[in-house]
């Protein structure tokens, strides 16, 4: 996706004044930028949660099987990779489910890096938030886009699923986790507990499917780097093994609080992220 010239001027004057004040954190400068750059080589730059993305591609707002949320965040962009994965997957859920398409949450911003809520990650355009809410079958309105809650599929506790869930969910996480370009995917405890109790004889998908905080409404898919490219760093394959046994029953165990820092952490700066990432705010 490509913008006109003036659009492109438009977003450097509003960087090059945000660069000029040196207390910007690395947030506020990508948060303010509206548009993609006009990079000849698109690409992810840096680690999922500490980099940025060059030359991105907005996910259409509308499609077949998809519908993008709370679009008041302009967080629907990401490399071709991952635009192609979503359309892939959308066009896959109803093949395998009762559900008429995807709800697609947070992306990346149109450049990436850092956001001033919700993640740590998703800065490098290879990270999307998929609602466990099945789409309608209509077009939601745009006040429903960002007022319409979620599904909530854990119980009370957060040791088991609630009523909410069934084979559909399981169908839809399945097709996800086969898709080659997934690295992983991120669900919560008792979402991959329910999982590991219902996936039967066929178990290699869920090596890919982990345990984390949260996600009690939407799983996050993060892809592979594209084979080849220097200028993005993945991560380690997750461990062997479907990821049913010691390592989930350590999320069901009591743990002490944690302490609260004696400060809070340093912002993260530009100076932090690849040194690519400030010629990423120019273009």
């Amino acid at each position: 996706m490509r913008f006109a010239p003036l659009a492109g001027a438009l977003a450097l004057l509003l960087v090059s004044a945000a660069a000029g004040a040196r207390a910007e954190t690395a947030k506020q400068l990508f948060g303010a930028v509206a548009t993609p750059s006009r990079a000849a080589t698109p690409k992810p730059i840096g680690f999922y949660a500490r980099g940025c993305l060059a030359g991105a591609d907005a996910l259409p707002v509308s499609g077949p099987h998809w519908q993008v949320m709370r679009l008041s965040r302009n967080r629907h962009y990401g490399t071709a990779r991952l635009v192609a994965f979503i359309e892939r997957l959308s066009a896959e859920v109803p093949k395998v489910s009762r559900w008429p398409g995807l709800l697609i949450g947070d992306m990346s911003q149109p450049r990436g890096g850092p956001m001033a809520s919700g993640h740590a990650s998703h800065q490098i355009g290879l990270d999307v938030d998929i609602w466990l809410t099945p789409m309608p079958p209509r077009l939601l309105s745009a006040e429903e886009r960002e007022t319409m809650a979620a599904a909530n599929l854990v119980a009370p506790g957060g040791k088991s699923v609630d009523a909410l869930w069934n084979r559909d969910d399981v169908a839809v996480l399945r097709a996800a986790a086969r898709d080659p370009a997934v690295a992983r995917i991120f669900v919560n405890p008792a979402i991959k507990k329910a999982l590991c109790e219902q996936a039967g004889a066929d178990r290699a998908w869920l090596r890919k499917i982990r345990p984390w905080w949260n996600h009690r409404t939407h799983f996050h898919v993060r892809l592979t780097c594209p084979r080849g490219d220097a200028a993005c760093r993945g991560q380690a394959p997750p461990p062997p093994g479907d990821g049913c046994g010691k390592e989930l029953a350590w999320w069901f165990e009591p743990h002490p609080a944690p302490k609260k820092p004696a400060k809070p952490p340093r912002p993260v700066m530009l100076s932090d992220l690849p040194r690519a990432c400030a010629a990423v705010l120019r273009q």
